[in-house]
């Protein structure tokens, strides 16, 4: 699997999954962000993490995509199975409309069967799509809800103020790298989610 396919799948999961406000006094033992107006302030401490690199190394984002993925394909595969079947069943009709193996009665008849038909391979196509697209929410939920919750226990020791994401330019346009808590969050993540 490429890491665009990757992106793309888990890009959807974790898109705004990184705004968590803390609060606490407790020092802990990363850089404060002091400002400039405070006088004599206790300052605020802010972290960012880097989205990309989260869904690229979080092994819960990429089973997940891996799942969401090989169901996708599945049912396209189903289908165009199914797709396949009625266009020759359309063909065979054509070719024997066209011959006169029909009467006018069985024509309509047949024709009728394969409106049907098709009718229902539309059907299930908007069922399974929609089956897919509720199934992928609810792992962008599991997603959200396991990082959101290993933030919370992560930031009850470290008590940042504010962990925000990098995702992308309008979020983040320059972060001190002795901010980024992206590795740290990535091993937490993962040493939590295959004690699973």
């Amino acid at each position: 699997m490429n890491k665009k396919t990757i992106l793309k799948g888990c890009a959807a999961l974790a898109l705004g999954l990184m705004m968590a406000q803390c609060d606490g006094n407790k020092q802990a033992t990363t850089t404060q962000v002091t400002p400039a107006t405070s006088e004599g302030g206790s300052g605020v401490k802010i972290a960012f993490v880097e989205i990309e690199r989260l869904i690229l190394n979080y092994q819960f984002c990429l089973d997940i995509n891996q799942e969401m993925v090989k169901k996708e394909e599945n049912v396209r595969a189903t289908l165009n199975e199914k797709s396949k079947k009625l266009e020759a069943e359309q063909q065979d009709f054509q070719y024997k409309y066209e011959n006169n193996a029909f009467t006018r009665a069985r024509a309509e008849e047949e024709y009728n069967r394969l409106m049907k038909k098709a009718q229902e391979l539309d059907e299930l196509s908007a069922k399974l799509s929609e089956e897919l697209a509720i199934e992928n929410q609810q792992k962008n939920q599991q997603l959200r809800d396991s990082i959101n919750n290993f933030l919370s226990i992560y930031n009850a020791e470290k008590q940042f103020d504010f962990i925000i994401s990098n995702a992308g330019f309008d979020n983040l346009l320059y972060g001190n790298p002795a901010y980024d808590i992206t590795d740290e969050i990535v091993e937490g993540l993962n040493k939590r989610y295959t004690k699973k």
